[in-house]
């Protein structure tokens, strides 16, 4: 059977100075898409230009990946951020990404939120139209990555924009299909076999099993892998080998 292909990204570039939480290097020789960090909850001027280097010397799409104002917390804190001040933030980073893409030969090809900002904007309509204000001031009409049926793809379509469905296969849903927050039990999927088994599912069937043992649809043309997991660069090639094996084809979407 052939089954439609499935872009492989990851979150990179994760670092801040001298301190480093992800192997870029490594990870861009696995991943067909880049989420790469654009200094608002990790990133640093010359990482993002080492980055973007890195994956347009790979073919690998790079993607700015948009969070709130929070280095301390990793973008992973809640928190009210006005509507305009969120959309100028928003062009600011994929601007500051656009830099380095540009200077590199490639181009930034998509934008995605990043923690606390991509669980908000699944169901806060303020929230999401204002990233999606932001990518649209960024002069570019940017695929946006995110979660099928939230309100940020509801924006971004009545924008214009093209969407991009995300599914995630080191992450536990809710019967809902959206995920299960980070601070409960269970959220992060951490076994190699368990993460390798559900992407194949995701790509083959369109399923995954909630926390709850309810099955629940996911239709998704990308697969995301977190960069700051344990081992991540090892889970990586496992999940795209097991989806190769199934005859999946593994490229970018964008």
């Amino acid at each position: 059977m052939t089954w439609a292909p499935i872009d492989l990204n990851a979150d990179l570039g994760e670092g801040f100075g001298r301190w480093t939480l992800t192997d870029d290097d490594r990870l861009l020789s696995v991943v067909t898409s880049a989420n790469v960090a654009c200094g608002f909850h990790a990133g640093d001027a010359a990482t993002m230009r080492r980055v973007c280097e890195l994956a347009a010397e790979r073919g690998v799409r790079i993607g700015a990946q948009v969070s709130y104002r929070d280095l301390a917390g990793f973008g992973r804190r809640s928190m009210d951020v006005p509507a305009a001040e969120l959309a100028a933030e928003t062009a600011y980073q994929i601007g500051a990404l656009e830099v380095f893409a540009r200077a590199a030969g490639s181009r930034v090809s998509y934008v995605k939120p990043h923690g606390a900002l991509y669980n908000r904007v699944v169901r806060d309509e303020e929230q999401a139209a204002a990233v999606v204000e932001g990518v649209l001031l960024a002069g570019r009409s940017l695929p946006v990555l995110g979660l099928p049926g939230s309100r940020l793809h509801a924006a971004a379509a009545e924008a214009g924009l093209p969407v991009v469905a995300e599914a995630f296969g080191d992450r536990a849903y809710r019967a809902d299909g959206t995920l299960l927050p980070r601070g409960e039990e269970g959220a992060v999927v951490s076994d190699p076999e368990r993460v390798a088994e559900r992407s194949v599912a995701m790509a083959t069937a369109g399923t995954v099993t909630a926390h709850c043992g309810k099955p629940v649809a996911v239709r998704a043309r990308s697969l995301c892998l977190h960069g700051d997991t344990p081992g991540a660069v090892d889970l990586a090639r496992l999940v795209r080998r097991r989806l190769e094996d199934s005859g999946v084809r593994v490229e970018a979407f964008a």
